[in-house]
């Protein structure tokens, strides 16, 4: 068996909690109650970080101001509540501009960083694979390119901590544009060559069903996971406790074996540096024959959590893939009358508790169904002249792409094939796992 290549995490990188201010602004048209809900998900993540949200600004205002987001005297307004809450960094909640952020921390004498900058803090301190951990260097030398300044004071050697925390490949602190350039490529081809690896092993589970578990981040995905395969996968009440996919195998009930996956969770905002960077992690769930969306019934508002997944599986066209929708917490919702209302309004779903194994023996029976019926990609031309000819046969496909090819209507589609699972040996799933399991960094 092949030893996993193990990282040591450097202890003194591990800060002590930043105190931080968070800042959102109320946007024309936006209800209060949303733009609370983001700050409340930025206080998530400053935790997750290893900060400490100690107050938090928001600013009515149509369009931000060109050179610090917020007004001038709201920029003295929140000096003050720096001042006296002892804060040492302030975090936006939304994108800023290099020259917004320089100029904030010139007028408040602290760090500031956005979400953006945030998220990417936290993946470089909670990946452990090595592809990970290469995807949020490269990510991470995207978002400082066009924030270089001459002296390369913005960052790590003015303040450190959160949202200047090292890359893990990176070893000084000034580094100049084409430096980082030398540096993309380099990284880039590293990528080249492990997502080569990556698609052996795709290729290798090419003919067996395979189900990505989804969701926004702390839905319970990874629970979900470990109770359905003891994967003992990493659980924790945080956002983004988990970034490396996790391939299982899970047996159902006809005795037929499939593999799970379980993925990075999606979030308001997602930079895009970091999503472009992590395209071979969410390769894992385009290769998916099934989604299993699960969603917080238990937040207040994961009615949007589960609008945005659902905008993200387009924007990613992930969402021709079918899904069953796990609506996860049962057991933290109290109000009956809500069930009710949920169960007639989505009358497909799965009504299920990961934490606590309420109604899990479902999933297997759902799956299965899926399972017997394979969604097989065909391509299809027809003539101008053939129109109803075509409408008749999309009637019995899903259709997931047009174009005109040849002086014909080309149509992408998908149909299901009923056809037996293969089955696979206890030593092809031992050795998939394993090699998902590679490479992995100890603390």
């Amino acid at each position: 068996m092949k030893k996993p290549v193990t990282y040591q995490i450097d202890e003194s990188q591990k800060l002590e909690r930043e105190k931080a201010v968070i800042v959102g602004v109320q946007r024309k048209g936006v209800p209060i109650w949303e733009v609370n809900d983001h700050l409340d998900e930025l206080e998530q993540l400053l935790d997750t970080a290893g900060g400490e949200t100690v107050g938090r600004f928001v600013q009515e205002r149509y369009t931000p101001h060109a050179g610090l987001f917020i007004g001038e005297g709201k920029v003295e307004e929140l000096a003050g509540i720096i001042a006296a809450t002892d804060a040492i960094l302030t975090v936006f909640d939304d994108d800023l501009t290099p020259g917004q952020a320089r100029n904030l921390e010139k007028r408040l004498s602290c760090k500031v960083i956005d979400r953006a900058g945030l998220i990417l803090d936290i993946f470089a301190n909670r990946a452990r694979t090595r592809e990970a951990r290469i995807q949020v260097e490269l990510a991470q030398m995207l978002y400082q390119l066009p924030r270089l300044t001459g002296k390369w004071s913005h960052f790590s050697r003015q303040y450190g901590g959160i949202g200047a925390r090292r890359g893990p490949g990176e070893t000084q602190l000034e580094i100049d544009k084409q430096a980082i350039k030398r540096k993309v490529t380099q990284l880039r081809a590293e990528l080249a060559h492990i997502e080569r690896s990556r698609e052996t092993r795709r290729h290798k589970r090419r003919n067996f069903f395979k189900i990505a578990i989804i969701g926004y981040t702390n839905a319970g995905k990874s629970t979900l996971l470990n109770a359905l395969t003891r994967a003992n996968v990493f659980v924790e009440d945080r956002l983004f406790a988990t970034l490396d996919p996790t391939v299982r195998s899970f047996r159902l009930e006809n005795g037929q074996q499939v593999l799970l996956i379980d993925t990075v969770g999606f979030i308001r905002k997602l930079p895009p540096g970091l999503v472009a960077s992590f395209r071979s992690t969410l390769e894992e769930s385009r290769q998916a024959d099934l989604f299993i969306h699960v969603v917080d019934i238990s937040h207040p508002h994961w009615e949007g959590q589960l609008a945005r997944t659902d905008d993200l599986l387009k924007e990613l066209k992930l969402d021709k893939i079918p899904q069953i929708l796990a609506l996860n917490k049962v057991d933290a919702v109290e109000d009956t009358l809500l069930l009710d209302g949920l169960n007639r309004q989505y009358p497909g779903a799965l009504f299920i508790s990961a934490a606590r194994g309420i109604r899990l023996y479902e999933i297997p029976k759902r799956v299965a169904d899926f399972a017997r019926r394979r969604w097989v990609r065909g391509v299809m031309r027809f003539r101008p002249d053939e129109v109803e000819r075509m409408t008749e046969f999309e009637r019995d496909v899903e259709v997931v792409g047009r174009s005109f090819v040849d002086g014909c209507i080309q149509l992408e589609y998908l149909f299901l094939d009923p056809m037996p699972l293969p089955t696979f040996s206890n030593e092809d799933i031992q050795s998939w796992e394993e090699e998902e399991g590679e490479e992995t960094v100890q603390e």
